[in-house]
């Protein structure tokens, strides 16, 4: 016997979804020109302000789709360390000798960092995460 849905279908939530699928049906994005399109229909959509359920429903899983897309076709690497590193510094406008007191991390390795000589340890990224109060997992993508 098939499980009921957790979503209760109301005639509101199916009409606007449906609505929405019939201006621009929710298929997989096949090329650059379709994402162009996928975009733009969700750019009107968030331009409406307050959605209804089912348009929620809708832009979500159109979302999905796109992000789908851009993952396989469009993908950005991960930054280096380096990068990663001179970003958090550039936005807490904290220069290497700062860093380096308050986190508790030898200047030589913020400047090997720094210079793509050396990759983030796993001690180094605890203390960074908790000096520029970020997840630990902002920082372990190349770990």
């Amino acid at each position: 016997m098939a499980t009921k849905s957790k979503l209760r279908w109301t005639n509101t939530i199916r009409d606007s979804y449906l609505e929405r699928v019939m201006e621009f049906p929710l298929v997989t994005i096949q090329s650059d020109a379709h994402l162009k399109e996928a975009q733009q229909a969700i750019d009107a959509l968030l331009a409406e302000g307050t959605l209804d359920r089912g348009e929620e429903l809708y832009l979500d899983t159109l979302s999905d789709l796109v992000v789908t897309y851009e993952d396989e076709h469009h993908s950005i690497p991960p930054a280096s360390d380096a990068t990663m590193l001179r970003h958090l510094m550039d936005t807490k406008e904290a220069t290497q000798a700062e860093v380096s007191r308050e986190a508790g991390i030898s200047k030589s390795t913020i400047s090997e960092i720094l210079a793509g000589k050396r990759p983030f340890s796993r001690r180094v990224v605890r203390k960074l995460a908790a000096y520029f109060g970020v997840e630990v997992e902002v920082l372990t993508a190349n770990i």
